[in-house]
């Protein structure tokens, strides 16, 4: 449940509930704990094959502590021996044109500004490999993935004889990939030891120029939106531009750009690898007491946004109202999770057919296929992620599906 260290009030200090924690961005030994989860899936896309095995799942802590040094927030309950990520890990988003169109935006900004033709590009943390054969089917480019969870073959690409899958965790005995580029997508927010991580990427690169670009969820809108669906167990690490940068810096690198995208959700950084510390300092970055200030408003109000959303799957169960949840990944599993409403809906619908006919971590619930909504006919359809509300609408429209799209 979510503690009373979430206030409704300003009397409420950041500084009320220290605690002795090294923060893994800068080693300063305290951070202050603002917000607390307890008794949730440690891991939301681990797919189950049973119900009974979805709702036996191992369970873990999300206590948030913040750094007043450098502005990192982290959950300082993280137990890196729950990082078992594996093939049944399934987080694979290009089933949906939305994101697809992204990623084909993003793959090109990147090839025009670096001019990736005929180079050699490592992606660390590159899932089941989508962006990847991206970059090197539109460059003729040849590429590295590393990720413990990808499927060599799952997606079919006419440079899939120019890429080489390793299914393993990064570590300093990848060193020996580095290439021309280097890319990690949502993979930093899942490492807890970033500061470590970050120098075993620039020690690798060593007096090459290689570019590195890292694409993560931004805390920023989390903090100022209450977005509690983007805060869950496996998301053992939270950045803002700012903090983001720093880290950056602080590693041996000086930051080129730094920007969001994908409506706002998604902070991404470009840097390059520097011999002596830089000192530049990107606009697009924010201070430690603008993350303060923006922990504070999350504290004041995360209270009635969590009182909100429960209430509202309560008098849909009053009402007899049948309620769908579509999107089935972490998102859902923080939203059902954090809420302890799970009994509150009956199903979750997913546009990823490896995900269908399994069940969800801590949940239990069946994922079905958007087809099974054209006989369910929910009353209600809540979108864990509202960028995709029109996708989701059309989608609807054309099974002939007609109910309350409501997005959080």
């Amino acid at each position: 449940m979510v503690q009373n260290l979430i206030s409704n009030t300003s009397e409420y200090s950041i500084d009320s509930n220290r605690i002795e924690h090294s923060c893994p961005n800068c080693g300063h030994h305290e951070l202050a704990v603002f917000y607390e989860v307890r008794d949730v899936p440690v891991h939301s896309c681990l797919m189950m094959s049973s119900q009974q095995q979805a709702v036996d799942f191992p369970c873990g802590d999300v206590v948030l502590g913040f750094c007043d040094r450098c502005g990192f927030i982290t959950n300082t309950e993280f137990d890196p021996k729950w990082s078992a990520y594996a093939p049944n890990y399934e987080d694979q988003q290009s089933y949906s044109p939305t994101f697809n169109k992204f990623s084909l935006k993003l793959a090109n900004h990147l090839i025009d500004k670096y001019d990736l033709h005929n180079k050699d590009i490592i992606e660390i943390g590159c899932s089941k490999g989508d962006f990847l054969l991206l970059l090197c089917e539109l460059g003729n480019n040849r590429g590295v993935g590393i990720d413990p969870s990808v499927v060599p073959g799952r997606v079919e690409s006419e440079a899939a004889d120019r890429v080489t899958f390793i299914q393993d965790y990064y570590s300093e005995k990848h060193s020996e990939y580095v290439g021309d580029f280097i890319c990690c997508r949502h993979t930093l927010e899942h490492i807890q030891p970033t500061s470590e991580f970050i120098k075993t990427v620039r020690k690798s690169i060593g007096d090459r120029d290689t570019v590195v670009v890292f694409e993560i969820p931004d805390n920023t809108r989390v903090l100022k939106e209450q977005a509690f669906e983007d805060i869950y167990y496996e998301h053992c690490s939270y950045f803002s531009p700012g903090t983001l940068a720093r880290l950056f810096r602080d590693s041996g690198f000086e930051v080129t750009d730094l920007y969001c995208d994908y409506g706002d959700q998604y902070l991404l950084i470009e840097a390059k690898p520097v011999a002596m510390p830089s000192e530049k300092v990107h606009l697009f970055e924010e201070s430690v007491e603008n993350v303060a200030q923006d922990v504070e408003l999350f504290k004041e109000k995360i209270a009635g946004k969590l009182d909100y959303w429960k209430k509202y799957l309560e008098d849909a169960q009053a009402k007899q109202e049948k309620v769908v949840v579509w999107g089935s990944g972490s998102k859902c599993v923080a939203f059902l999770t954090t809420l302890k409403t799970v009994d509150k809906i009956e199903y979750a619908v997913d546009i990823n057919p490896h995900r269908h006919g399994k069940y969800i971590p801590g949940v239990g619930k069946e994922i079905m296929s958007p087809e099974f909504l054209k006989s369910y006919q929910p009353d209600k359809v809540i979108v864990m992620n509202a960028i995709y509300t029109e996708e989701i609408s059309q989608m609807l429209n054309n099974m002939g599906v007609t109910t309350e799209v409501v997005a959080l």
